[in-house]
């Protein structure tokens, strides 16, 4: 998490330095992203970066969790989803793929995180294990399981796979504006594979 001094700075440049550091990572993965490139485009000294946090590991981290926390409320605010599980992954997809849109800097930074691979990708995984599950949990939440044939458990797990499958698949084909649409018709063809079975 950043140092108090870089909370402590005016607005205007701690989110130049945020911003500079979100197009790097959604440009290159973790191992191949450069802090000179970050405090180059934003226009400190690489020193002063390392006043901000103990490294670019720290850096990464605060970046997820200050755009984690923004589309989460974001996200709440959308309003209530479906109460049937199918219709409930499709409004929840929609309203993800919709911030992205708007949001298109942190957009690609949670895209390329969610593809990272490698070192990063154990930490990621072992830090946010918990609050992943949560999610996938909540979406369960009022819920209506009627017709559900399955445990709460496997069911978790299907649509964890299902979400993050195409999530991956998405964001590896381009401008999410122009493929929400075609995106969402996909999901649903194959989520209504699911309810009728293979």
């Amino acid at each position: 998490m950043p140092k108090k001094v870089f909370l402590e700075l005016e607005e205007a440049k701690r989110q130049r330095v945020i911003n500079a550091a979100l197009e790097e990572f959604a440009l290159y993965d973790y191992e191949n992203s450069s802090t000179n490139r970050i405090v180059k485009s934003c226009g400190i000294s690489k020193g002063s970066l390392f006043k901000y946090f103990e490294n670019k590991e720290d850096l990464y981290f605060y970046l997820i969790e200050t755009v984690s926390a923004a589309m989460g409320e974001d996200m709440a605010k959308a309003g209530r989803l479906p109460a049937g599980l199918l219709e409930k992954i499709t409004a929840y997809s929609s309203a993800e793929i919709s911030w992205y849109i708007d949001h298109p800097r942190e957009g690609r930074f949670m895209i390329a995180m969610s593809a990272e691979r490698g070192g990063i990708y154990e930490k990621l995984c072992e830090r946010y294990k918990d609050s992943r599950n949560k999610m996938y949990e909540a979406l369960l939440e009022d819920t209506d399981m009627d017709g559900i044939k399955h445990g709460r458990d496997e069911v978790l797990t299907v649509i964890r796979w299902v979400l993050e499958g195409f999530k991956r698949d998405f964001s590896a084909e381009g401008d999410t504006a122009v493929l929400k649409e075609e995106y969402l018709g996909r999901l649903e063809r194959y989520l209504e594979i699911l309810k009728n079975g293979l």
